[in-house]
């Protein structure tokens, strides 16, 4: 059975996430349409907040 590819706004929202637990920027984003960059900050924000609560080691 084939594996479907993610969906790339999925993808560009888990690529946020991963960016924002190792703390990069968010001018960082590497994409340029608004819907792709949108779920990146999505994405980013949410790692940012757990990073503030302590979920991650800085």
């Amino acid at each position: 059975m084939k594996r479907q590819k993610r969906d790339r706004l999925e993808r560009a929202r888990a690529r946020g996430y991963q960016a924002g637990v190792v703390g990069k920027q968010s001018e960082s984003c590497p994409y340029q349409c608004l819907d792709a960059r949108g779920q990146w900050l999505g994405g980013w924000r949410e790692a940012m907040e757990g990073r503030s609560s302590g979920l991650f080691m800085k």
